[in-house]
């Protein structure tokens, strides 16, 4: 991925700064993301253990950490039927239905397989019209290619947070943005702004803060500055679960986007051992959320979940995510390898 290999050579590339500034080098380093960038902060993550153990580099690297992350292109996406089902999206019979018919695959869907067309017509029922859109807009289904589509279970349910009021943000003539994006896309684009970030001048033209010429999808067209060939990055983390590495891994419980049942599928594929299991972590007296915590020699992971929080937690939920990690810092001493 080019844009993995992009961040990485930025990293690298201070390393002269590290020299000049010895005081910084011991400060720990965390490599840190939210959604999409579930599936390059891994990456980038194990190639800065690796670099320090080939004498490439010695960088204080301590762990990683991931809001909301995307980690794989099927499991992700496919767990949201059983996450309409836990969130009362869905009834018990459209539930067993798909599940006896449908194999475990809610996503890529055999044409030949009408028992399980079928099963799903109640919770995705697409209308198909003339015109060619992207599987993105369409909910990542990688069968479907429709202008105008009515999921018929979730056809107003807003994915990022299934609380919210609906908003269709594939109409253009309505502003889907909250308060705090518009805040901060107006924030970004302030002249003053950018040279205090030392962003150089004609580099970028306008800052947004979503990139929608991003896309979930496989099988888009490479970019100069994008490749789409890694379709998950679980191998990465089962990699850093060898090394002396700590994880934070948080989701809110009412995103439909990637949803926590899924990331609780590719952790426990992990297969480590428990260390605290499941309760509820407190903020002002009232249940935050709730966290688990895994442990395999030098490797820890810590997952939570935010209550009531949706895809943009840091936004949507900034009390809680700070609580989060501020446990989470504080739970153990930093690591060292001296």
């Amino acid at each position: 991925m080019v844009l993995s290999e992009l961040i990485f050579a930025f990293l690298t590339s201070n390393q002269q700064f590290l020299t000049e500034h010895p005081k910084f080098s011991h400060n720990p380093l965390y490599i840190s993301g939210t959604s999409y960038v579930g599936i390059i902060v891994p990456k980038v993550t194990l190639e800065l253990y690796e670099g320090n153990e080939h004498g490439d580099q010695s960088f204080n690297i301590q762990g990683y950490i991931l809001c909301n992350p995307l980690t794989n292109k099927f499991m992700d996406f496919n767990s949201r039927l059983e996450y309409a089902y836990r969130m009362a999206l869905i009834s018990d019979d459209i539930h067993k239905s798909a599940i006896d018919n449908c194999h475990g695959n809610y996503v890529d869907i055999n044409s030949a397989n009408l028992a399980c067309a079928n099963s799903l017509q109640r919770y995705e029922e697409v209308r198909i019209l003339n015109t060619s859109i992207t599987t993105y807009e369409l909910g990542e289904l990688d069968i479907i290619h429709a202008q105008n589509f009515n999921l018929q279970c979730t056809s107003h349910i807003r994915t990022n947070n299934i609380l919210d009021p609906f908003c269709d943000e594939n109409d253009p003539t309505i502003d889907c943005d909250n308060d705090a994006v518009k805040a901060i896309n107006k924030w970004a684009n302030i002249e003053v702004v950018q040279q205090a970030l030392k962003v150089r001048e004609g580099m970028i033209g306008r800052w947004i803060m979503i990139n929608k010429t991003l896309h979930y999808i496989q099988g888009k067209n490479d970019t100069s500055c994008y490749s789409y060939e890694i379709f998950s990055s679980f191998s990465y983390h089962k990699k850093l679960s060898s090394k002396k590495c700590r994880a934070l891994i948080f989701s809110g419980d009412h995103d439909m986007t990637f949803p926590y049942v899924g990331v609780e599928q590719w952790i426990a594929s992990l297969n480590l051992q428990v260390e605290a299991p499941w309760k509820p972590f407190y903020v002002d007296d009232q249940v935050g959320g709730y966290e688990t915590k895994y442990a395999q020699n030098n490797y820890s992971l810590t997952f939570a979940t935010i209550k009531g929080g949706g895809h943009s937690l840091p936004l949507g939920n900034p009390r809680e995510s700070l609580v989060v990690a501020q446990r989470w810092f504080s739970s153990q001493t930093y690591l060292s390898d001296s």
